[in-house]
């Protein structure tokens, strides 16, 4: 399995939230949309390869489901982030005000469970994904909405000693946040010490024009990396120029993962 440099394997040690702001792992692509039993041996041959951990999907599964996805992680040494997705039914930004409640009740569900049942696997980390288009761009009554659920989501992920994190997405998967900048804004908009933006050098390559000043925008604002060529491919064997994103990112390198 071919992979570019990786970040040193150090955990620094925690702030006083409980969620280390500088955690410098690795982690492979996703293994499905729903983990079970039949991708258990690919953990094991994950861990001898190198990585430190998988990115598990909050999609689905109850109690016992996530117990045993712990176990197996717990077996193997690794750790592992989480991700959800919303959508038109979960929606933070709808007009509607039960949607919206709706939106909360779900990124509390998923912010907080995996903390509950799998403490000692999961690490702080909660990618958020907004993935549906409307035909137009945001509106300031959005991201006004947005700001106000996702601030109320991070007062749920703080409590559970998770740091939320939204990824912006490219212009043909999400209207809401495509770009750095918006990105940082919306977490300046929130203002809430759990709730961040991640940077994915698959979209970054489709929407930013200077891969440098975009990383170092987030300098503040980003936990998260996730790592693929411009064809979700393998990276090194595409055009996203490595040398510039990984000397950039390595250096404010919250977790690496494969995507």
């Amino acid at each position: 399995m071919h992979r570019p440099r990786r970040a040193g394997r150090g955990l620094r040690k925690s702030d006083n939230n409980g969620v280390s702001p500088h955690e410098n792992r690795h982690e492979p692509p996703p293994l499905a949309t729903h983990v079970t039993a039949e991708h258990f041996p690919i953990l094991a041959k994950l861990k001898k390869t190198g990585f430190d951990g998988v990115e598990v999907p909050l999609f689905e599964g109850d109690v016992a489901y996530y117990k045993s996805i712990r176990k197996e992680l717990d077996n193997h040494g690794l750790r592992c982030t989480t991700v959800t997705c919303v959508g038109p039914d979960h929606n933070p930004i709808s007009a509607d005000a039960k949607v919206r409640g709706a939106a909360l009740e779900r990124l509390k569900w998923r912010s907080t469970a995996p903390r509950r049942w799998a403490a000692r696997s999961w690490p702080a980390r909660f990618i958020l994904r907004w993935q549906f288009l409307t035909g137009a761009g945001p509106t300031a009554d959005e991201k006004k909405r947005a700001a106000d659920v996702l601030r109320q989501a991070a007062e749920f992920a703080q409590q559970a000693k998770v740091m939320l994190a939204i990824e912006y997405l490219n212009r043909f998967e999400c209207y809401f946040l495509t770009t750095a900048a918006e990105a940082r804004a919306l977490v300046k908009a929130v203002n809430h010490a759990h709730f961040r933006t991640m940077y994915d050098t698959f979209h970054a390559n489709i929407e930013e024009k200077d891969i440098t000043q975009a990383i170092n925008s987030l300098a503040d604002s980003f936990v998260h990396v996730h790592i693929s060529e411009n064809d979700r491919g393998t990276p090194g064997t595409g055009h996203v120029h490595w040398d510039e994103t990984s000397g950039v990112a390595e250096s404010q390198l919250r977790w690496l993962a494969d995507h």
